[in-house]
């Protein structure tokens, strides 16, 4: 994109405000009064926008000049409208909405640099938030597709539905069935695992990660609570089936058993509550520069990350989760994470959503929560329970034991364990959650 003229183009922004109410619409929220170099031609600006939003339309040339103070504002709106004549008017929509963000955002950074600045000079500098205000510069998007047409692309919708929809399998049978064929290849999704303490969240998510890696799939795997190392021992034990107590003396075994050349798991430390979701968002993009396409992106987990949103847990890991959320359309691959349940979930084998930390607003972003929970016999027996408390692709409300194999750290799905009915108020509270 070329160098753009930003003072002849804030002539431009005007003289498409003042006769295309769309342009005025598309551009109002994200002009500031300080992106213009003139403070009057900010205030005859301002002076346009509150006078479409109160009046439903355009104001004319008088009735700008009716709001008009200053004989200084009157003089800029004079010389402004005079300045109407040399502008180019051969701009397509395309060119003209690109130009604009483009204007918009130099100004948006430009204003930012000035306030990181300030706060450098005053000694108020905490780096995440700093990186939070550069992302929100930058995140200037004018939206001019107008959407799907229901009726007019009606053979883009039989197109769709004549397309078969690709996912990436977990590998369990039963999960990948309720989610109507594994996790959505295309993203838009985020997967959530919920569970007590200590009870095998990060086993399961590790499980994932590599059952997706011997589909021939590309994932990523954050750890915010453990090393990489030990989550490769982790990993390691599960791939190559030698017990974890066991890998040091078996180095040509694990050599041959991780010979996997087509699926790649790239494993990634971070300390809890450091990391935001805009930093994380930088670092996977560190692939797509290296040309590495990730195929799912497995979060180890939501609650320890970091937000300079909300003034408490509640809003903190509301803010998180939407924009955790958000990264799946942005790489266009699912993303996988699990959540902690509340003190009121610790002691129950029949987990809901109100058990879940921080459950309103995490439980209304998340596509399909997954509880992990057991009783006392299935901890006799080395068994836990999955249940489906929320699932927009498939149906809600039933149960699948799984089987753990603690020395290799393996899960497998255990058909052969039947629900039985003590678990009859686990199923009638899960699939109460459908209503």
């Amino acid at each position: 994109m070329s160098k753009l003229d930003l003072d002849y183009f804030e002539n431009i922004l005007i003289y498409k405000s003042l006769t295309d109410s769309g342009y005025l619409a598309s551009i109002a929220d994200f002009v500031k009064p300080e992106y213009f170099k003139n403070k009057s031609i900010a205030s005859i600006f301002n002076i346009i926008k509150e006078f479409s939003e109160n009046r439903n339309k355009l104001p004319t040339a008088t009735e700008i000049k009716s709001y008009l103070v200053s004989d200084e504002q009157k003089e800029s709106f004079k010389e402004l409208v005079k300045s109407f004549s040399d502008i180019d008017n051969t701009l397509d929509k395309d060119e003209l909405y690109d130009n604009t963000e483009q204007f918009l955002k130099e100004k948006a950074v430009y204003h930012t640099m000035l306030n990181v600045a300030e706060d450098v000079s005053s000694g108020k500098v905490d780096t995440s938030v700093v990186l939070d205000k550069f992302e929100k510069s930058c995140n200037i998007n004018l939206v001019t597709d107008l959407g799907l047409d229901f009726y007019g692309d009606v053979d883009k919708l039989i197109d769709d539905l004549n397309s078969v929809e690709r996912y990436v399998p977990s590998k369990w049978e039963w999960l990948d069935n309720c989610l109507g064929g594994g996790f959505l290849e295309a993203g838009k999704a985020l997967y959530v695992f919920a569970g007590e303490t200590n009870i095998g969240k990060s086993i399961f998510l590790g499980n994932i990660a590599s059952n997706i890696a011997e589909e021939g799939k590309n994932v990523l795997l954050v750890t915010l609570e453990m090393s990489e190392l030990l989550y490769a021992r982790r990993i390691c034990s599960n791939v190559t089936k030698i017990p974890m107590k066991e890998l040091a003396q078996n180095s040509a075994s694990i050599k041959h058993g991780m010979s996997n050349e087509d699926g790649k798991i790239f494993i990634k430390e971070f300390p809890p509550a450091t990391i935001t979701a805009n930093q994380l968002k930088a670092f996977v993009k560190k692939f797509e520069e290296q040309g590495i396409k990730l195929d799912a992106i497995v979060l180890d987990y939501l609650n320890l990350m970091h937000s300079t949103v909300g003034n408490n847990s509640y809003e903190r890991i509301k803010h998180v989760t939407e924009q955790v959320r958000a990264m799946s359309y942005l790489f266009n691959c699912p993303i996988i994470s699990a959540t902690q349940l509340n003190r009121a979930g610790f002691d129950t084998d029949n987990p809901d959503l109100a058990t879940i930390s921080e459950s309103i607003g995490l439980a209304a972003t998340a596509d399909a929560i997954i509880s992990i929970f057991q009783n006392e016999e299935d901890r006799g027996i080395g068994v836990i329970r999955l249940g489906m408390m929320k699932n927009r692709y498939g149906p809600r409300g039933n149960t699948q034991a799984m089987r753990i194999d603690y020395s290799t750290l393996t899960i497998e799905q255990a058909d052969d364990i039947e629900i039985g009915e003590d678990m009859d108020d686990t199923l009638n509270v899960l699939a109460g959650l459908a209503q």
